[in-house]
């Protein structure tokens, strides 16, 4: 069988790893090691070396100064005759505002001290709301109208310059620049109450729900916190062996949140009313335009004929999935929405039947890092170097800091590494772009600065970080973003890395989950295809769709019945947990359709060869290099040599599926 050479080449591959790993290069033992602690009379150099950031106080100085910088850069942009000069300041004005902005949106979230969160939290609000009127000022818009209606002056441009010149006129556009005074200054204010309800949203998304100890069995009691005579329940516990502790952790973590549903129902009529009031059919439409699959109907056309292709082997997996819950209970024969995750993995183990114990020793966090840094300097000769902190550089001495350095072109840029679990640390892996990579006006290249988020066990004593197959991939996937940032090196930093349409911005991180899961790269199970995605994506397209006046829980029951295939659960509103909501706002579907596209790249350029030179190049210079300042499509069609169709992308994803024998979908 299939599956048994892989597990064999797999067992072979982790042997000849252990002969060869005798001592940790700089990188592992940054990561496998204790970290190294700073000398306290050291000079504080602020957060990032931010100097005003030694302090919370300083999010305010950094503030001021960034909107004095862009006040200056506005008159600088309506005055200047029309030239390269006028995107050029436009950039820099994205840029000021960006580098603090940026590095706020981090620490609201990521760092220990609650002083620090608060007022980076203010900050992005003001910040926030001057980017909402400076998208609405007139003046500032005709100084790039002024430019983009001159052919004379646009044919000296080269073609970044000037596709920049249309992303910001594209923001203008979709701001409400064309609106009469009163529904400028209206756009304005529902972009402001949005920033208000985004936070009122994602702060409770994220609270736990409370219960009286007494409801709970006293045996499963345990299994949660326990306040006094109450019970916090803050997730779903998933993968918990007890059926009755997952059953009551989803209906009481679910439990409808009367004020969060208001919250909800606030925020998608004020999309909506936004997305009208700017000439836009719903807000799908808006947040839509400019990305591979443009139009709403594009991406529900994607996610029904993928729901149909997969119809068949949903059924299989789900039959199987309550064939294993015959086996393990004796309560409810049926599989309910709280059993998929956990029978999902037990299917998994009875098949691979590999005990973690035997590999988990070779996938510390170290060796993990230095199978990356060997890879990206097999593909595209990049390398990574330890760096030691100044103090006050980082939010929490666990972190480290890597320099990415290429072969012949030499320092590209920094990424904090926060990858340890920590009181109060959000569990959740994502990448922050802090500051984005630009040519400056003094000629030199402002080198980006990324940060990635992990929540990964921390070492102890003599014990490294020791991963389990999710959190490589996790790993391989942030670094995907990572590198995506650091080898964009675009004139401007409105389009540096990161900064492209969304449902493109994830290729690069999905096709490292093909790295990490080739046995050839670094050894892995074969990861599993979730259905889960159609609904999640299928639901947030209704939702941002034309308003249909009933509840958010009555369109989640309909979506997942047709979406999902397990059953609705009374008195339960998994809308109010799904926090993507606002960040990917009718775009939650990006991630099929980039996993997709990666699929194809895999198979077409790397599948016989993982290490090639040739291809790491040509991905670099097609797709990575460009980051927002290429059209998504013509960057797919250069590295294919094809344009994909909607039909390419479902198949991509079902070939994909099919490769994993016996791998379940759910």
């Amino acid at each position: 069988m299939r599956c048994s050479r892989l597990l064999l080449q797999r067992s072979n591959a982790l042997a000849l790893y252990r002969r060869s790993v005798n001592t940790w290069s700089a990188v592992g033992a940054a990561f496998n090691v204790q970290h190294q602690r700073l000398e306290p009379l050291q000079k504080n150099v602020g957060l990032f070396g931010v100097p005003e950031l030694s302090g919370p106080a300083g999010f305010q100085m950094a503030q001021h100064q960034a909107l004095r910088e862009a006040e200056f850069l506005v008159h600088k942009a309506c005055t200047h005759p029309p030239g390269a000069v006028t995107v050029e300041t436009f950039d820099q004005l994205s840029d000021s505002l960006c580098r603090v902005a940026d590095l706020a949106d981090f620490i609201k979230v990521a760092h220990p001290d609650a002083a620090f969160r608060e007022a980076a939290e203010r900050t992005c609000v003001e910040i926030g709301t001057l980017v909402e009127i400076l998208n609405t000022n007139v003046d500032l818009c005709q100084s790039l109208k002024n430019l983009l209606g001159n052919e004379a002056v646009l044919a000296t441009l080269d073609s970044d310059t000037r596709r920049v010149a249309e992303l910001f006129m594209f923001d203008f556009e979709i701001s409400g620049i064309h609106l009469d005074e009163s529904k400028r200054s209206k756009a304005v204010a529902l972009n402001v109450k949005l920033l208000d309800l985004y936070h009122e949203f994602l702060s409770g998304s994220q609270l736990p729900n409370a219960i009286d100890k007494q409801v709970l069995p006293e045996h499963i009691r345990h299994c949660f916190s326990i306040d006094g005579n109450r019970v916090q329940i803050g997730g779903l516990h998933a993968d918990s062996p007890n059926e009755l502790v997952r059953e009551a952790a989803y209906k009481i973590f679910l439990y409808p949140n009367t004020s969060l549903l208001l919250c909800l129902d606030e925020l998608l009529a004020g999309r909506h009313e936004l997305a009208t009031l700017v000439g836009y059919e719903s807000f799908a439409h808006r947040a839509l335009k400019g990305t591979m699959a443009k139009t709403p109907e594009n991406v529900m056309k994607f996610l029904k004929l993928l729901t149909e292709k997969l119809s068949d082997r949903t059924s299989r997996d789900f039959k199987m999935m309550k064939e294993m819950k015959k086996k393990t209970h004796t309560t409810n024969p049926e599989v309910m929405p709280w059993d998929h995750a956990y029978l999902s993995s037990a299917i998994r183990t009875e098949m691979f039947n590999i005990d973690p114990s035997i590999y988990s020793p070779y996938f510390s966090l170290g060796a993990c890092m230095e199978g990356l840094n060997r890879l990206f300097m097999q593909l595209v000769g990049v390398y990574f170097q330890a760096e030691q902190p100044k103090m006050g550089e980082l939010w929490s001495e666990d972190v480290r800091k890597l320099a990415v350095v290429h072969e012949t072109e030499g320092l590209l840029g920094y990424i904090y590494c926060d990858f340890f679990r920590r009181p109060d640390k959000p569990h959740q892996d994502c990448h922050f772009t802090i500051r984005g990579g630009r040519l400056r006006e003094d000629g030199v290249y402002q080198l980006p600065v990324v940060v990635l988020m992990l929540s990964l066990p921390p070492p102890s004593g003599r014990t490294p970080s020791l991963l389990t197959p999710s959190m490589v991939e996790n790993l391989f996937h942030e670094m995907g973003h990572a590198m995506h940032s650091m080898l964009g090196r675009t004139l401007y930093q409105h389009v540096t890395g990161t900064r492209c349409s969304t449902d493109f911005a994830e290729v690069p991180s999905i096709l490292m989950e093909y790295f990490a899961s080739d046995y050839r790269v670094l050894s892995q199970f074969a990861r599993h295809y979730q259905t889960g995605e159609i609904f999640y994506a299928a639901l947030d397209q209704v939702y941002h769709g034309k308003p249909q006046y009933r509840s958010t829980t009555d369109i989640l029951r309909e979506v997942q019945e047709k979406f999902y295939g397990l059953p609705y659960v009374h008195d339960t509103a998994w809308q109010l947990r799904f926090s993507h909501l606002v960040g990917y706002g009718a775009k939650y579907y990006s991630y099929l359709m980039s996993r997709a596209v990666a699929s194809m790249v895999w198979r077409q350029c790397f599948l016989q060869d993982p290490f090639s030179r040739v291809m790491g190049e040509h991905y670099h210079r097609e797709m990575l290099a460009h980051g927002g300042g290429k059209e998504p499509v013509l960057m797919v069609q250069g590295m294919l040599q094809k344009t994909p169709t909607i039909e390419d992308f479902v198949d991509a994803l079902v070939l994909d599926l099919n490769a994993n024998v016996k791998s379940p979908v759910l």
